[in-house]
């Protein structure tokens, strides 16, 4: 009997563990691959408490152990190539030159290659269990698509201009090359910002109530993100920081609800801009608290709170019975859905893009597609008696300019850091080699004639017996505890892209460091030392602070002059803390020095040309910058002109009688009304990418001819401007200016000539209908090159508003001499279309007049090709 009782109780044992085996292979439906991704995300939702759910709405979601949900950071860049990311990645040109281009295609392509180089990094993080990494994620937060409707907004350059059109077009392209076109998975998330009416200033963006008429919504400011909600199929939309209308965006019963939701009828997630919800109840003053801010926007469909724990409140705000948890569902369905159309839920072997290798990483491929956009992007804005190109066998060329070996500028922001980057400095010297001498002068700054001449006196620093610095690293930002890692650095001059390795255990992020050393000094004199660090930094002499930038300090160095007497030893420590974002720290030595224009022309008179690089610089103009030089504050610029200082060095070169080529780089329209009149040639490179000097030297010596044309006005001046808070669209970009321009929107010159003719379209056209237009272009020069055919509608009923003109089809074609080809557009009933003063699309009805060209219709300063025009009825 007992036999019996032992022999039942191990078969019951055995059977419990087969069962309980059975139980650990079995897969939660979720998982499984062969359920459609609608029902795999309710599956997996309902198996959330209320706080796990509510954990997935933060940009940083944590791991989910028991449902074996691995942890993820939607917060992601790849505005011009993957930023931020610890893995070295291909730059192309900053947004802005990339709309230079006027090529939907590379903008696809270069969308494309970004994808696969995200994939790769992506597939590295999961190898590595390191997906709840900021920037390793496959969520960018890209493109942005705000109309760039004044010159001094800083990020500006992020954009694609000021014309709808042209944005809505090239958006398009870039989202359907990063999300890829497999049926099922997508190769990356797409990320539509800011919705909606965000355009500046930086300073009041957290504050800003902004109220434009329905015509003006729908005419400027919303087109684009129509398309690339509706046609596009971007995965996610941004809501951006300001209020619209009394409420702030992400809460917006207009933008959000109405429009969004209802209209465009949008089932893809929503993030707030980064900390946008806490600017609810501590900004905009609309919310008392997070839970009431965080209900309100969750009830508008804002799915994630980026950088804050705002959304923690919505837990409480549940129990409070502000919101449902179905409303919480809802959110959280569309997050899961995301990543489960990356493919994140499922074997690598059934997602393509998983088998992405790592060796796309800056491809050859990759490489030349940068460079090839760089080229593309550069605007020709003068070139009198063909000064341009220059040959390649003069004697001596001088270089000068602030930008002319600054790597930062060709870079731009939210950008990645390449293994290698040509300034233009470095491109000229590689295009010329030994042949031609080739002397640099940084000569100015961007805003001053003052430099620190630098002196090389590492030799006079040691600490301990040996040469350098003693430095310290701290795993936390405010030099407590113990350091991390203690080692010996020759100089401090440290720059680290976010998120790379500083030392073991400390990334690029949230740390501080101390680096302490002793000064000899040579000699009875004086020394400067220049500091300049991201975030902050004090430095002290003798246990003396001197400098206290200890808050935040972005882009801006200072100085301190030590007066120092000979032999003796000045103990030195510079303390640093790093927050978000890139990471550097420096230290230099050197005495200030006047620049004398004038000397400098006479050591150089036996140049045979003068090559300035100028113009402004990321340092100057971005993101909610603490920068405040003459014509600059908080990223945004109080001037548009070129600053002063430049245009007196320009002048002085110019008086030597040698040749001088001006090279602005800018991410914004620059009035140089003195250099459009009296330089000879003038380009604008922008923020080319890691090729720019490359791209910048073969067209300086005629090895591409430009084609770039200008994605904005460039006015003449301040006055031309209405006041930046304005965002009504009177007088603003070149649909509703009114006076004349430097530049012109569309501009921009060519090595070779081309002509229009052979326009062919229906002169009577009925209402809704697409019509066909058909033009011939041909390069009458002797030069091969690129032309960017432009189609622009202006209508002649005055009785209703309108655009002056409005560019409705462009297409960028290369021609070699003698060469023609003719190109179509089709025209929608919807380009053929204006916005009633109420918001509505409406069809014209009547005449209108059509005109095709390398620029707008009306360019008043001499072009490379003539303009071709027809006056069409529609209707009638």
């Amino acid at each position: 009997m007992k036999s019996k009782k032992i022999t039942s109780l191990i078969v019951l044992l055995i059977t419990v563990y087969c069962y309980s085996q059975k139980e650990k292979k079995e897969k939660f439906l979720f998982q499984d691959p062969n359920l459609s991704f609608e029902k795999r995300v309710d599956d997996l939702v309902k198996r959330l408490t209320l706080e796990e759910k509510v954990s997935q709405m933060l940009n940083s979601s944590p791991a989910i152990t028991r449902l074996e949900i691995p942890a993820y950071d939607w917060w992601n860049e790849t505005l011009h190539g993957v930023a931020r990311t610890p893995f070295k990645t291909t730059v192309y040109p900053q947004a802005i030159a990339m709309a230079a281009t006027f090529d939907k295609n590379s903008l696809y392509k270069m969308a494309d290659y970004s994808a696969l180089e995200g994939r790769a990094i992506y597939n590295k993080a999961v190898e590595l269990n390191r997906t709840n990494e900021r920037y390793l994620g496959l969520t960018y937060w890209t493109p942005n698509i705000n109309i760039f409707r004044d010159p001094r907004w800083g990020r500006g350059q992020e954009t694609y201009g000021e014309d709808p059109y042209l944005t809505s077009i090239l958006g398009d392209s870039f989202v359907k090359g990063l999300q890829g076109d497999d049926p099922k998975y997508l190769k990356a998330a797409a990320c539509a910002k800011h919705y909606a009416v965000h355009s500046g200033p930086e300073s009041l963006r957290h504050t800003f109530d902004v109220d434009v008429t329905p015509y003006e919504l729908w005419d400027t400011y919303l087109p684009a993100f129509k398309k690339l909600v509706t046609e596009s199929k971007t995965a996610g939309v941004m809501c951006a920081y300001n209020a619209f209308r009394t409420q702030p965006c992400c809460a917006s019963d207009i933008l959000m609800t109405d429009i969004l939701r209802n209209q465009w009828k949008f089932d893809g997630y929503v993030t707030s801009d980064c900390w946008a919800i806490d600017d609810f109840f501590k900004n905009h003053k609309t919310h008392p608290d997070a839970e009431s801010a965080s209900a309100d926007a969750v009830f508008h469909g804002t799915d994630i709170d980026c950088g804050t724990d705002a959304y923690k409140a919505l837990v409480q705000a549940v129990k409070n019975k502000k919101i449902s948890e179905d409303q919480i569902d809802i959110s959280v369905k569309r997050l899961f859905m995301i990543r489960f159309r990356l493919g994140m839920f499922d074997a690598p072997a059934m997602v393509k893009y998983a088998q992405t290798p790592s060796s796309v990483l800056e491809s050859a491929e990759h490489q030349q597609h940068a460079l090839k956009m760089a080229r593309q992007s550069i605007v020709l804005l003068r070139n009198e008696k063909n000064i341009l190109p220059l040959k390649k066998d003069l004697k001596k060329i001088v270089i000068l300019g602030p930008n002319a070996d600054n790597s930062i500028s060709i870079l731009g922001n939210y950008n990645g850091t390449p293994s290698k980057l040509t300034t233009v400095l470095q491109g000229i010297k590689e295009k010329l080699g030994s042949s031609t001498e080739v002397v640099y002068e940084k000569a100015i700054n961007f805003t001053n004639d003052t430099l620190l001449v630098y002196q090389n006196l590492k030799n006079q620093y040691s600490y301990e017996g040996k040469q350098g610095f003693k430095a310290e690293y701290y795993n936390n930002v405010n030099l407590s505890g113990n350091p991390e890692t203690v080692r010996t650095e020759s100089e401090v001059n440290n720059f680290w892209q976010e998120g790379e390795a500083v030392v073991k255990n400390i990334k690029a992020n949230h740390f501080s460091a101390r680096y302490t050393t002793n000064f000899t000094a040579s000699q009875d004199s004086s020394i400067t030392f220049e500091l300049n660090a991201d975030d902050g930094y004090r430095f002290l002499v003798n246990g003396k602070e001197v400098i206290n930038a200890w808050k935040k300090n972005r882009w801006g160095e200072k100085t301190f002059k030590l007066n120092t007497s000979k032999n003796t030893v000045y103990n030195l420590v510079l303390e640093y803390w790093q927050g978000e974002g890139k990471a550097n720290v420096t230290l230099n030595t050197g005495n200030f020095e006047k620049t004398d224009f004038k000397k400098l022309v006479e050591r150089n008179k036996d140049a045979d040309a003068f090559i300035f690089v100028g113009g402004i610089s990321p340092q100057l103009e971005g993101e909610e910058m603490p920068v405040n030089f003459t014509g600059f504050s908080g990223g945004d610029r109080t001037s548009i002109l070129l600053p002063e200082i430049q245009t007196q060095l320009m002048k002085a070169l110019k008086n030597s009688g040698k040749p001088v080529v001006f090279v602005m780089m800018t991410g914004s329209a620059i009035a140089i009304p003195w250099e459009a009149e009296n330089v000879p040639a003038i380009l604008n490179a922008w923020y080319g990418g890691q090729a720019a000097g490359t791209a910048v030297t073969d067209v300086l010596f005629g090895d591409y001819n430009p084609g770039g044309k200008l994605p904005v006005t460039f006015y003449k001046s301040d006055s031309d401007l209405p006041a930046f808070v304005d965002y009504s669209m009177d007088n603003k970009t070149y649909r509703y200016f009114k006076g004349d321009p430097l530049y012109g929107f569309g501009y921009g010159l060519s090595y070779t000539s081309f002509k229009y003719d052979q326009l062919n379209i229906p002169s009577k056209i009925k209402k809704n209908e697409s019509v066909p237009v058909s033009v011939r272009i041909k390069n009458t020069g002797k030069t091969e090159g690129e032309e960017v055919a432009q189609l622009y509608l202006i209508n002649q009923d005055l009785s209703i508003k309108t655009p002056l003109k409005s560019l409705k089809g462009f297409e960028r074609l290369h021609l070699k001499p003698g060469e023609s080809k003719t190109i179509v557009f089709n025209l929608s009933p919807d380009d053929l279309s204006y916005v009633t003063t109420d918001g509505k699309l409406k069809q014209y009805d009547g005449k209108l007049k059509l005109a095709i060209g390398g620029s707008q219709p009306d360019e008043k300063k001499p072009l490379n090709s003539n303009i071709v025009s027809q006056i069409i009825q529609i209707g009638k």
